[in-house]
């Protein structure tokens, strides 16, 4: 049973505790009175014979874990400029959740339960644009929480599987993301969260694994509603592959790597495997357990968690040079840049995206290729969540600028969760304070109700209506059925037809 140093008497006085799965965690107060408990441990470190292992268990310690710093984040290299990280370094041994609670109250609070993003190579629940203090000061619980990434959470192979009793591998961290729900749901009553009213929410990689975890019959139960923030597993954006298709690319990778048998990789150092395993993309793998079909297939039979549903992305996914590359914006290099990826289809794409002048290639261009990054997943499974779910499903297009950038991906982050002050780069303006009250105000409504629904803003209406509106969040928020709408109904077509 592992022990940790017992906080003193005096410390342990003035610190906020509780019970969890293993123990008793003491955190912090901070200065808004918000109670804050980082790097509790909500399964076993998966290292030596549980790597590549679904996540095991807690093991109990004895004493009071002090839980006022941040547990290491997963195995990573440096991949993105723009994460800013509180962890104190990378290590296997890493799933670790933090809680942001206010002070005990008679009746039970929602909670937001948060995944960071990275494309599934990078990122931390430590991050400072995730942080849930204000979140939390709105009456809401929050918690985010790490998995692993890379060839740690995504590795599937033939042996792995054979000695699975579920028959399958891959998908390692959304197993410890469904691990994390179910420790919210067993623990958060300590916190004083109702664990009947989880909403889960990410963004990007976070955002697609909202969308598995509201497919998976692992974790769809568990849920009350879900949020996501540019990008779903649906085609084009990260569609799972097949489990031969996984195993296949993981004897490659063990090729690689030198060493062929399960065992042999195991015993490889950590930062070793990191390195000889580089960027290698390793995807979500349909493996029959954690999911049994195409989350696309679950969504139009009306199998998904039957919950509300707020998602949406932003004006700038991905620019013009997602389509041309280094080519200039021409009306000609356009149409062949657009004729080499659609090939036969280009003319329809061209209509639905026309390119008449360098300004209208640069907007269409902008256009589609969000859509090809995050845009079209994200609308496709709005569109079928309305349709088979029961219950209301709501759409943003989030455009408010940050810096001269534009509205590019991941730039909602600090807006949404009230974290502005937490990013020194950009010299943020009324304007940006606006958006973002603007912002927290709906998201912590839907927490609460499922609605979206604030007083003194504009009313936001569900998607499940013929209209389809969408509300698009800056400055002076509005809703209107979109002028993308059709453009992306023949994208959508094509994409289910053919898979590029």
């Amino acid at each position: 049973m592992p022990a940790f140093l017992a906080l003193s008497a005096p410390a342990l006085a003035q610190s906020p505790t509780a019970r969890v799965t293993g123990g008793r965690v003491a955190g912090v107060v901070v200065p808004s009175g918000i109670w804050e408990f980082r790097g509790i441990p909500f399964a076993a470190p998966p290292v030596g014979p549980f790597r590549w292992r679904e996540p095991q268990p807690v093991a109990p310690w004895t004493g009071v874990k002090d839980a006022s710093r941040f547990g290491p984040r997963c195995m990573q290299a440096r991949v993105f400029s723009d994460m800013e990280f509180r962890s104190p370094g990378v290590s296997e041994d890493c799933l670790t959740l933090n809680v942001w609670a206010p002070a005990p109250r008679k009746t039970r609070l929602p909670v937001l339960l948060y995944f960071f993003g990275g494309g599934y190579v990078a990122g931390d629940a430590s991050e400072f644009r995730y942080d849930g203090e204000h979140m939390a000061r709105r009456g809401i619980v929050v918690v985010t929480a790490n998995y692993r990434l890379g060839v740690f959470g995504f590795f599937a192979h033939p042996a792995l599987t054979a000695e699975s009793p579920h028959h399958a591998s891959g998908n390692y961290g959304l197993l410890d993301q469904v691990a994390a729900l179910r420790w919210v749901r067993d623990n958060i009553a300590a916190f004083g969260g109702d664990p009947t009213r989880i909403t889960i929410a990410g963004e990007s990689a976070g955002s697609i694994s909202v969308n598995a975890l509201m497919v998976s019959p692992l974790s769809r139960g568990l849920i009350a509603g879900a949020i996501g923030e540019s990008g779903g597993l649906i085609n084009p954006t990260m569609p799972p592959v097949s489990l031969d298709s996984a195993e296949q690319a993981g004897l490659r990778l063990a090729r690689d790597l030198g060493d062929s048998s399960i065992a042999g990789l195991r015993a490889i150092p950590a930062a070793t495997l990191l390195e000889r395993a580089g960027r290698q993309q390793l995807h979500v793998t349909r493996d029959g357990w954690l999911l049994t079909e195409l989350p696309e297939s679950t969504l139009a039979a009306g199998r998904q968690a039957r919950v509300p549903l707020l998602v949406g992305w932003n004006a700038k996914e991905s620019g013009w040079q997602g389509i041309l590359g280094d080519s200039a914006p021409t009306p000609d290099r356009y149409a062949a840049a657009v004729t080499r990826l659609y090939g036969p289809d280009a003319a329809d794409v061209l209509r639905a995206f026309p390119g008449g002048d360098s300004e209208q290639v640069k907007a269409s261009g902008t256009l589609l290729a969000s859509a090809r990054f995050t845009a079209l997943s994200t609308w496709k499974w709005a569109r079928l969540a309305g349709r088979t779910g029961g219950h209301p499903v709501y759409v943003y297009f989030y455009a408010r600028s940050r810096g001269d950038n534009g509205a590019v991906h991941s730039a909602e982050i600090e807006y949404a969760l009230g974290n502005l002050g937490t990013n020194h780069v950009y010299r943020w303006t009324a304007d940006d304070s606006t958006v973002s009250e603007t912002m927290q105000e709906y998201f912590a409504a839907f927490i609460k109700t499922g609605r979206p629904e604030v007083r003194g803003l504009p009313a936001w209406p569900p998607n499940n209506t013929a209209l389809m509106p969408v509300m698009t969040l800056d400055v002076h928020p509005s809703a209107a059925t979109p002028a993308f709408a059709g453009p992306f109904a023949l994208l959508d077509s094509l994409y289910s037809r053919t898979p590029r």
